[in-house]
């Protein structure tokens, strides 16, 4: 089969896709042929090396987390799934970016079929992520919260879901996007010099705010008179013993339940998985060089 693979850290021109042998699935696992993979910033910045010293790599190393299929075969013990089920997932081995896949079983739930394949496949890691950041800050009817990087993977859905719980949501976006954040129901406000001022133009008070950029904005937190208990960062782990905000991410939100329920908002049509572009395996390169471009809306897939 194809999977992707490099052999040291580097930038995307490190990334092949080279013939391996097909996984067999253990007991509690099972075999998916991949349908459509996500690629995130975490796997880009591993592969630079730049998260070496708290995820180090392993050469030759494969990537991917994000995955959606179809069951090709089950190991010994597994009574949940049987082979042509169609299933969203995730895997911690950094596999998913391949033609089939091992997974645990309690890693997958079934896609819904009126679920885009491409949709499905780039659930995963911006979609816990989300979902985990927006029940960090513990939003309620009537609260106002600020979510940077407001059209990424991640703060494209971080929005939404804070909108359905009830929030005044700002998001912060180049203003390529603000037509698409104020189509569902956002405050866009645009991000750089002045934002502060910005946002206080728009509300008198910030109740929470999340942060999936980094840079300087658990500092902006502070200074909007957030509690630093309703500010939650997936990109400044150094911010949580300094200020002592949150930094609650995939991690916390990584399971088949929260898969499966994000999964069914989108097919009741109360959330949007911007799909920024489809790639091949084949083109792996190209879809990082996308990712890095920045500015794009939503998520980067691969088709294996």
């Amino acid at each position: 089969m194809k999977a992707v693979r490099f052999d040291e850290y580097g930038g995307v021109d490190v990334l092949k896709v080279v013939d391996v042998p097909k996984p067999e699935p253990g007991p509690g696992q099972v075999l998916v042929q991949v349908k459509a993979a996500g690629i995130n910033p975490g796997e880009d910045k591993i592969r630079s090396g730049l998260l070496h010293s708290r995820w180090p790599s392993t050469f030759p190393s494969g990537e991917g987390s994000d995955l959606a299929g179809i069951v090709a075969e089950t190991g010994p013990g597994v009574t949940r799934w049987s082979a042509g089920d169609e299933v969203i997932g995730y895997t911690d081995n950094r596999a998913s970016h391949a033609e089939y896949v091992v997974v645990e079983e309690q890693n997958l739930t079934a896609k819904p079929a009126g679920l885009p394949w491409e949709v499905a496949g780039a659930l995963f890691v911006a979609g816990a992520t989300a979902y985990a950041a927006v029940r960090a800050v513990t939003l309620t009817e009537g609260d106002t919260v600020v979510v940077t990087g407001a059209a990424g993977g991640v703060g494209s859905i971080a929005v939404q879901l804070a909108r359905l719980a009830g929030a005044t949501v700002i998001g912060l976006a180049s203003e390529v996007q603000h037509e698409w954040l104020t189509g569902h129901g956002v405050i866009p406000v645009a991000y750089g010099d002045g934002v502060a001022d910005r946002i206080r133009q728009v509300t008198s008070k910030v109740d929470a705010f999340i942060d999936t950029f980094g840079g300087d904005y658990v500092e902006l937190a502070l200074s909007l008179g957030v509690e630093p208990s309703r500010i939650d960062t997936i990109a400044r782990f150094d911010a949580v013993a300094k200020y002592g905000v949150k930094a609650e991410g995939n991690a916390a939100g990584a399971s088949a339940s929260v898969l499966a329920e994000l999964a069914g908002l989108i097919v009741d049509g109360k959330l949007e998985v911007p799909i920024a572009g489809t790639f091949p395996l084949s083109q792996v390169q190209d879809a990082y060089r996308l990712l890095e471009k920045g500015h794009i809306r939503g998520k980067v897939v691969l088709i294996p």
